[in-house]
């Protein structure tokens, strides 16, 4: 397996967030499941340098894509393909020209997890001929891919890159574990790893709200045990998990100072027959985020990708947290944020205290809750320029 890859002096003809894929073939999973014909989808940013010294992991939360940042396509790309490179990305004003993570300096690579549904191999995608000769999707049959397996494929793709050694490794949410990860299973490849709104493993509680999210989409009448591909989608179900969750994401405060009790636009609220009542403004809210991620988002994936968080345990076979952290040598970053009711703040104190060394957790200060670790990219990048960022 190859991947060309722009270096040195060429930087006059590079691309920035065009879509590319490389072929990693099998994959070995933790479980024991061997995954054939591995894709991973990836987009990059800048020029690798010649020695590869200037290359950067930007991993995605758990519906994240690998548009991290608005780019540029080549001169003479088809004109849908100079659109979505230039489109909005989801990490702009801490990944781009001039940004924290400056992509006139360091070379930014961001990679769809496995089974996810933006181009990586997932349940949506066409099985191979020696596990249906049809070419039927993955459907039901998808194994499980834990943390650690996604961080294994992600390593097949660094290769295929020339990639010896990241100069930083960093990510939000599930995009914090993978980076957490990537520094214990290759410490000799990780100079810095930034954990934002992130923890070692994911707690009891967050296994609650996983099952839940879970539950929604496994009991939507469409989902028929995830072979749907053929019929009607359980976008219902899917709508319903994204409701539960997108509520761990936000705050209290910021739900009440934003809707408060108030009713959507003319619609009563006081009706006589529940079913039959009007919306209030956060139940308007929460409708629009259900459709928006059902209209880009597979179910399939999402259950994919909400077990691969679940099953995010940095300790696992290595003993206590202490002794699974002791590998590791990179510089670090662990950032929380103050509102955050999902990943709480505590949890990164228990990761910054049992690392090596004198690690401090910061703060972002945010009143939007969770999802404070996508919407303050300012802080993010000032605390990554102040800390693994300080040196060349």
């Amino acid at each position: 397996m190859s991947v060309t890859v722009l270096r040195g002096a060429g930087a006059d003809v590079r691309e920035d967030g065009v879509p590319r894929h490389a072929e990693i073939g099998t994959l070995e999973l933790e479980s024991g499941f061997r995954l054939p014909e591995v894709r991973i989808a990836y987009e990059t940013w800048g020029v690798l340098a010649p020695d590869g010294s200037n290359a950067v992991l930007v991993e995605h939360a758990l519906t994240g894509d690998t548009h991290v940042a608005a780019g540029r396509a080549r001169p003479g790309a088809p004109e849908t393909q100079r659109r979505a490179a230039q489109s909005g990305g989801w990490w702009d004003g801490l990944v781009g020209p001039g940004a924290a993570i400056d992509t006139d300096r360091y070379f930014v690579v961001c990679a769809n997890i496995v089974g996810g549904c933006y181009g990586s191999t997932g349940p949506s995608t066409p099985a191979p001929a020696e596990v249906d000769p049809e070419r039927r999707p993955w459907g039901s049959r998808f194994p499980l891919v834990t943390v650690r397996d996604s961080v294994r494929a992600e390593a097949a793709l660094a290769d295929a890159l020339g990639i010896d050694t990241w100069r930083l490794v960093i990510g939000g949410s599930m995009g914090g574990a993978r980076a957490l990860e990537w520094a214990v299973t290759y410490p000799e490849r990780v100079r810095a790893c930034a954990v934002v709104a992130a923890c070692p493993q994911s707690s009891a509680e967050q296994l609650a709200w996983g099952q839940a999210q879970n539950l929604a989409i496994r009991q939507d009448p469409d989902f028929r045990g995830g072979d749907y591909y053929d019929g009607p989608f359980p976008v219902t179900g899917l709508g319903l998990a994204r409701r539960i969750a997108h509520i761990t994401y936000r705050s209290a405060d910021e739900l009440h100072h934003r809707f408060g009790r108030t009713p959507q636009a003319e619609e009563q609220v006081i009706g006589t027959h529940p079913g039959g009542r009007g919306r209030y403004q956060v139940e308007s809210y929460l409708d629009h985020q259900a459709s928006k991620l059902a209209g880009r988002f597979d179910a399939n994936s999402y259950l994919a990708v909400n077990e691969t968080l679940m099953s995010h345990d940095v300790c696992r076979g290595r003993g206590t947290l202490e002794e699974a952290l002791s590998v590791t040598s990179c510089e670090w970053l662990v950032a929380a944020v103050d509102s955050d009711r999902l990943y709480l703040p505590r949890e990164s104190d228990v990761l910054a205290a049992a690392l090596p060394g004198d690690v401090r957790r910061h703060t972002l200060t945010s009143p939007s809750g969770h999802d404070g670790f996508l919407i303050e990219a300012p802080q993010v990048g000032k605390l990554l320029v102040e800390t693994v960022l300080a040196r060349p």
